[in-house]
Formats: structure tokens, C-alpha cells, sequence
């Protein structure tokens, strides 16, 4: 991998076994990412970015002007997200330490505490619950998708993740998924679990590997665009 820069932009660059130069632009911080074929110049890299410099600016303005979700204080009446859905956190004080959390009429959240819980201490335990929703849903969608797709996930996990939504070893057949897509609707964990199973199938982002999401998941590229909208709200 090296980095270019070009006009103060920073693009990371990666050789990779693939026919076609690829651009992408990620959400929330305007990271830019190149793969190019393992034969092509530094300099005809550099020629293709020039030429879209115009493109690349207008994606990271996007992300740039993005609503910013301010930070979580994790106190009583505050929005939270769960699969997509919004609720109010409803902040329960209790002399146990024995917290948890539920959802109470399809509006709340409720968070039991300790009342001398702090903030750091309420954050913890939401990922804790976030984590374990998440974890609640992901063996059957692999498990769908393993049938459909004909491949095998020997390992996969949850973790946070800044600037990607899932990462995948493929020589490992593991996949990562970022623990905000408990936040996101259940359709776009999917198409996130789909896509890193794809990439045991083809590493790169070329034509062949849209051409395996066009086979199995034939609106990817709406449902990215919805994702990608979606801003990640640092839990």
C-alpha cells in the first residue's frame, strides 16, 4: 500500500491481482482508496486520480456537510438508534450493579444502572447490549448466505470500526463486522455480511466481484448508497 497525495488529499493506494482501476470514496471521513492492477504505473495512477479530482472533492464535501450526530452524554431523553429504528433513553437509576438494558413499547430504551454509574461506565454497558443483539442475528444471515452462495465463514466476529463497515480474510474465510450496523436497519447488515462473503470469492472490487453482487444481491449498490448516508455516529 503507498499514499499519494494530490491537491492536500491524501488517497491510498493498493496493488492488487485486478483487470481495472477502482475509486472509492468512504463515508464518515472522506477516506479515498485506489486499487489498481499490479502492472500499472505510478504515474498513469497518478494521471487517472488528476482526472478525477473533481469527483473525489465532490464525495468528501458530501461526507464533509453530513448532519453530525453530537456525542452521546448516555442521560435520559437522548435518541438512540436500534436497528434502524429511533428510541428515547430512558435512564434508570437503581442501588444494584446488576445493569441491563430493554426496549419498552417499541419507544424506549431502557438503561439500568448504578446510581453513581458515570458516563464512561452507561456507554460500556449500551455497546455490551449492542454487541449482543448484533451477535443474536449474524449466525443466521451467514448461515443463509453460506446455502445461497455455496461458501463456508469458518470465523467471524464484532468489532468497532471507524472507516469501514466489515473487513474480510479471505485465507482465513473471516469476516469482521463493525459493530455499528446494530444502529443501521437489519437489510444493510445483510448486504454488509453479503458483500465481505463475496470477497472469498474475488479480493478486489473490480468487475468481477460486482459481477458476484449482481448475482446474489442484485440491489447492492442502492443499499450501499442508503448505508453510506447513514452516518457513523461514534457509539
Amino acid at each position: 500500500m503507498a499514499i499519494i497525495i494530490i491537491d492536500n488529499t491524501e488517497i491510498e493506494v493498493t496493488k492488487k491481482d485486478v483487470k481495472n482501476i477502482n475509486l472509492s470514496v468512504h463515508s464518515p471521513n472522506g477516506e479515498v482508496r485506489v486499487s489498481a492492477p499490479k502492472n500499472m504505473k505510478d504515474d498513469d495512477i497518478r494521471i487517472f486520480l488528476l482526472s478525477k479530482m473533481s469527483w473525489i472533492k465532490g464525495q468528501r464535501e458530501k461526507f464533509k456537510n453530513q448532519e453530525k450526530i453530537p456525542e452521546y452524554e448516555y442521560i435520559s431523553g437522548e435518541s438512540h438508534c436500534y436497528f434502524g429504528e429511533r428510541y428515547l433513553l430512558n435512564v434508570v437509576h437503581q442501588s444494584s450493579n446488576k445493569s441491563r438494558v430493554e426496549i419498552i413499547n417499541n419507544k424506549y430504551i431502557d438503561l439500568y444502572v448504578n446510581e453513581e454509574s458515570g458516563k464512561e461506565k452507561r456507554e460500556n454497558i449500551m455497546k455490551e447490549w449492542y454487541r449482543k443483539e448484533l451477535k443474536s442475528i449474524i449466525p443466521s444471515m451467514i448461515d443463509k448466505w453460506e446455502k445461497i452462495m455455496d461458501l463456508r465463514v469458518k470465523e467471524w466476529g464484532v468489532k468497532q470500526m471507524k472507516t469501514r463497515w466489515g473487513t474480510c480474510n479471505p485465507k482465513a474465510k473471516r469476516i469482521w463486522l463493525n459493530l455499528e450496523l446494530a444502529k443501521k436497519p437489519p437489510h444493510c447488515l445483510e448486504y454488509i455480511i453479503v458483500h465481505e462473503m463475496a470477497h472469498l470469492i474475488e479480493r478486489g472490487h473490480g468487475d468481477k466481484f460486482k459481477a458476484i453482487m449482481d448475482k446474489y444481491y442484485p440491489d447492492w449498490r442502492n443499499v450501499r448508497k442508503e448505508l453510506n448516508g447513514l452516518v457513523i455516529d461514534g457509539m
